[in-house]
C-alpha cells in the first residue's frame, strides 16, 4: 500500500510541475502531496448506495497559502476527462491569492487512467463524486482547515461530482459525517441525466458557467436543470457565454486560432438521459436502457477551443463568490 501511494504521489507531482510557474507558486502556496482513500464504483453501484467498491487509493497536490491567517476557507478541484492539466494550476494560483487552499484531487493516476477523452467507460463519472467526498473528509480532518468552508469546483466530467454533490440524496450516501460542501461551483457541466430527487438540494449556493457554443457539452440541458432547481428555491445561477466552446478556459489552447475538433472524444450531447429502476440509466428518447457502448445518441468529434473573455470573466466571478461564501473581507479582487 505504501509503495502504490508514492506511485501515485510522484506521478502527481511529476504531471503538475509541467506547468508550474515556480516562482509565482511558491511565492504564495504551501506544496504538499497526500494520499486520499477512496472506492471506485459503476454508476449502478453509486445509485443504489453501493458502498463495496474497489478499494482505490488516490493522490491529490494540497497548496497553502502563504497569505492566509488562522484556519482558512478550502476549494477542491476535480478535473475533467482530460486528467489534471496546467489550466487546473492556474485555477489553484488564483484560488490562492485570496487566501483559500486548493486541492487538485487526481482520479485518474492511481486507477492506471491516463485519460477518458476517447473512452468514458474506463471511470463512470459518478464514482468521481465519492472521490470529491472523501476528499472532503480528509480536509475536514486537517487543523490548518475550516471545515464549514470547504467548497467543490469541477470541470466537465469532474463538474458533475461538483454540482450533482449538492444532492441531498447524495451526500446522504457518500458524504463525510458531520461536514458538506459550502458551495458548489461547475465549469461546462454535464447536464444530460436526470437523477431522482435531483431538486432536493443541501441548500447550499450553486454556480454554473458555461459556453453558449459548447457542443461537446451542450449548455441546453443545464438551463433546464437551473431552471428546476430555480423553481424548487435553490440558490443557483448559471453563467453562459456567447462564442465559447468546451474547456473555455484551458490556456494552453491560447494561440489557436480556430476551435479544435477531437475526433475521437466521446459526447452525449444528443442524450436525454434518466435515471430508472434499480440504478439503471434510461434513454428518455427510446426508453430503453442507455449504454455509452452502444446507445446511438453517443456520438464522437466535439470541439475545445480557448475563449479569453470568458475565461477572464469565470475568475472573477468565482473569485467574488468564493469571497462571499468564505467571506473573505474584500480580498477577492486583489
Amino acid at each position: 500500500m505504501i509503495a502504490r501511494i508514492i506511485c501515485c504521489c510522484q506521478a502527481l507531482v511529476v504531471g503538475m510541475i509541467v506547468f508550474r510557474t515556480p516562482q509565482s507558486v511558491h511565492a504564495q502556496a504551501r506544496i504538499e502531496i497526500h494520499p486520499v482513500e477512496t472506492v471506485t464504483v459503476t454508476t449502478k453501484q453509486f445509485l443504489l448506495g453501493d458502498k463495496g467498491g474497489k478499494a482505490t487509493t488516490l493522490a491529490a497536490e494540497l497548496r497553502i497559502p502563504t497569505i492566509a491567517a488562522g484556519k482558512m476557507p478550502a476549494v477542491i478541484l476535480v478535473h475533467g476527462s482530460g486528467g489534471l492539466q496546467g489550466f487546473h494550476g492556474r485555477w489553484a494560483d488564483e484560488l490562492n491569492s485570496i487566501g483559500v487552499a486548493v486541492l487538485l484531487l487526481d482520479s485518474f493516476t492511481g486507477r492506471g487512467i491516463t485519460s477518458t477523452v476517447n473512452d468514458q467507460s474506463q471511470l463512470d463519472t459518478l464514482a468521481m463524486m465519492i472521490d470529491a467526498y472523501h476528499a472532503l473528509g480528509m480536509l475536514a480532518q486537517d487543523s490548518r482547515i475550516d471545515p464549514t468552508r470547504i467548497a467543490v469546483m469541477g470541470f466537465s466530467k469532474g463538474a458533475v461530482a461538483a454540482v450533482y454533490s449538492s444532492n441531498e440524496r447524495f451526500r446522504r450516501m457518500y458524504a463525510p459525517s458531520g461536514v458538506q460542501f459550502a458551495a458548489h461551483i461547475g465549469l461546462y457541466t454535464p447536464c444530460e441525466t436526470t437523477y431522482r430527487d435531483d431538486d432536493k438540494l443541501t441548500g447550499k449556493p450553486i454556480r454554473l458557467f458555461h459556453g453558449i457554443a459548447d457542443d461537446y457539452v451542450p449548455i441546453g440541458p443545464c438551463r433546464d436543470y437551473v431552471g428546476r432547481l430555480k423553481r424548487a428555491g435553490a440558490d443557483v445561477a448559471l453563467t453562459e457565454y456567447p462564442g465559447a466552446y468546451h474547456a473555455f478556459d484551458n490556456v494552453a489552447r491560447k494561440n489557436d486560432p480556430e476551435p479544435f475538433q477531437l475526433a475521437d472524444a466521446t459526447t452525449t450531447r444528443n442524450c436525454q438521459l434518466a435515471e430508472g429502476d434499480g440504478g439503471v440509466i434510461i434513454n428518455s428518447k427510446t426508453g430503453k436502457a442507455y449504454s455509452l457502448a452502444s446507445d446511438p445518441c453517443v456520438e464522437r468529434g466535439p470541439h475545445v477551443a480557448y475563449n479569453e473573455a470568458a475565461t477572464v470573466a469565470t475568475v472573477k466571478a468565482v473569485k467574488q463568490f468564493l469571497a462571499t461564501v468564505f467571506d473573505l473581507k474584500g480580498q477577492a479582487l486583489r
